[in-house]
């Protein structure tokens, strides 16, 4: 019995032995795969560490070309003068300017009232004979028409008798005649004479017949009459216009011509051609009808392109305080990359300048700052050059 416990004792103890051998066997294969496993891991952060650097090698090298590339944006256009005139760009040397607005406004020709003189007898009469026509142009003095009356008749008569009366009371002397003589002799070829200028005839003709002149030089415009008609006093036989200077009324808002001021510069602009002219009345009244207000303008009609009853288009200068102030025109002024500028002329080019602009006055915008005075600015032509500008930063050859 005691041998066999002895027995169990030493397979326990042998087994104990076994297991514990086993324990460091495996113990050891299990270190091993770790440092495999922490290799393996300090390799792959590696891996990841160098691609990161050449991530960030790679955005370095993008960043130095946006660089370039902004470089690129601010270099200026190397265009020879051939080529700026072949593109259709026009340069202006910049000055301080007095700004105006310039409005247009429609208008109508008018017969100068000033300049016009109705051609009417003072008497009744006959119309004897026409000695000009509708749309002649005739001096000063040209006779117009010959008519005969009665009463001239009578007033030729009176004024013949008094002027030989006073012919023989003069020569004789106040010694020879009497005081009372002498004075009535004068005083009726005073009264005759002053009788023939009433009537218009001023002497001249004879048998009832007188004519009418004219009084300046211009164009007869109307003639309402013929030969044989018998016509009265006030009757208008010719219309007689002095065409060199003509009127045009522009009709505005009354908002906008309480803004005209008298001798404002204006032009009239008719089948392409522009007339210089000058304010010479502001309207005062409103049309009930329409609700236009009126500014007159006096124009000196070169080349006789105006006439009576034309439609103009009238330019008319408003505002400005006469303050000098640097500006540009308004179509000079680009938006390049956000930024408004213009094109100035270099030595070998152009270059976009940014510039800080103010109030558009007419057709003129101020500029605060970029520029200077004498500069030379593209006011014509600025879209062609932003269009290359744009080509010219992508690297796109013309």
């Amino acid at each position: 019995m005691i041998s066999q416990r002895w027995i169990l004792l030493g397979l326990l103890a042998a087994l104990t032995l076994l297991g514990a051998c086993s324990a460091d066997q495996g113990e050891a294969p299990r270190d091993g795969a770790s440092a495999a496993a922490t290799q393996g891991h300090d390799e792959h952060e590696d891996s990841e560490k160098g691609h990161e650097d050449e991530s960030d090698g790679g955005h370095d090298e993008h960043t130095e070309g946006e660089e370039s590339h902004e470089d690129e944006e601010a270099s200026p256009l190397t265009m020879s003068a051939e080529q700026l005139e072949a593109a259709g760009v026009r340069f202006e040397t910049l000055a301080p300017m007095a700004l105006g607005e310039e409005l247009r406004a429609p208008g109508e020709v008018l017969e100068n009232a000033y300049g016009t003189t109705l051609i009417t007898p003072s008497i009744p009469g006959l119309v004897v004979k026409r000695h000009a026509r509708l749309g002649d142009e005739v001096k000063a003095g040209t006779l117009l028409v010959t008519l005969s009356s009665v009463e001239v008749a009578q007033a030729q008569g009176e004024l013949q008798l008094a002027e030989q009366e006073w012919k023989r009371v003069s020569a004789l002397g106040e010694e020879a005649v009497s005081g009372r003589r002498y004075s009535e002799a004068r005083i009726a070829v005073e009264q005759a004479r002053a009788k023939a200028r009433a009537y218009g005839i001023g002497g001249n003709g004879g048998g009832g017949q007188f004519s009418l002149s004219a009084p300046h030089d211009g164009r007869i415009t109307e003639d309402a009459f013929t030969v044989g008609e018998r016509v009265e006093p006030g009757h208008t036989l010719f219309r007689l216009v002095d065409e060199s200077i003509v009127w045009v009324d522009a009709k505005l808002t009354p908002e906008t011509a309480r803004r005209v001021q008298v001798g404002t510069e204006a032009t009239i602009v008719v089948e392409g051609a522009r007339l210089p002219g000058r304010v010479t009345q502001q309207a005062h009244r409103t049309a009930e009808a329409t609700r236009n207000a009126i500014v007159r303008i006096e124009v000196a009609n070169i080349g006789d392109r105006l006439h009576s009853g034309d439609y103009v288009d009238a330019l008319l200068k408003v505002g400005g305080d006469g303050e000098m102030q640097l500006a540009v025109p308004t179509g000079a002024l680009v938006q390049l990359e956000g930024e408004t500028v213009v094109f100035r002329r270099t030595s070998d080019g152009v270059e976009p300048v940014e510039v800080q602009v103010g109030a558009v006055v007419g057709g003129f915008t101020v500029v605060g700052a970029g520029l200077s005075p004498g500069d030379s600015v593209a006011i014509e032509g600025a879209f062609t050059l932003k269009s290359r500008q744009l080509k010219s930063q992508i690297g796109e050859d013309e």
